[in-house]
């Protein structure tokens, strides 16, 4: 369990009440917390990669890091919101793919107890959705600065990859969850 690939999910967790703190806390910070969540979201890779490098892929390691993740871009819609640097349509579409998703994880743990494996397209997704989070906090929501427009140029596939991860996760879910009930019936 303690593991340093452990150990850098745990830290990115850790970093999201700082990052909320920066967002919404005396003085207004976004930007600051822009740069907080880029680092959090680029750093992202790091705990796979040592777990595959090291040898040290542990089950906690395979819930902290998607957790880090979740957390991280939850922080950052809602928070984002709040402070109103973030577009509205955009936090609410990716409230609703969480809330789809979340909802649906939840269920094929229980009925199953496995987890449906990531997608590397899943992980250019949030990649590209980090950066847009991160961007538009950065440009602090002024519409003519050009890292907004780079927000919405990365954002816009991001989500549309997000969304289209979900369908591919919505068929693993029930091909998952047949097999589970095909294994059950043979048992």
């Amino acid at each position: 369990m303690l593991t340093i690939p452990n150990l850098v999910s745990f830290v990115r967790l850790l970093l999201v009440p700082l990052f909320l703190w920066l967002l919404l806390g005396p003085p207004d910070n976004a930007a600051a917390a822009g740069w907080l969540l880029g680092i959090i979201g680029s750093t992202d890779w790091i705990d796979g990669y040592l777990a595959r490098k090291l040898d040290q892929v542990t089950e906690l390691g395979k819930l902290l890091d998607p957790l880090a993740d979740r957390f991280a871009v939850g922080a950052a819609v809602v928070g984002g919101l709040i402070s109103g640097d973030l577009p509205a349509w955009f936090a609410v579409a990716i409230i609703v793919r969480e809330g789809i998703i979340g909802v649906g994880a939840l269920v094929i743990g229980i009925k199953t107890r496995m987890k449906l494996e990531v997608r590397r397209l899943g992980k250019l997704a949030t990649l590209l959705v980090y950066a847009a989070l991160a961007w538009f906090l950065i440009g602090e929501g002024t519409p003519f600065d050009p890292l907004v427009w780079a927000a919405y140029a990365v954002g816009i596939p991001g989500l549309v990859l997000y969304y289209g991860v979900g369908a591919q996760y919505f068929a693993d879910a029930r091909r998952l969850v047949a097999g589970h009930g095909d294994d059950r019936a043979a048992g």
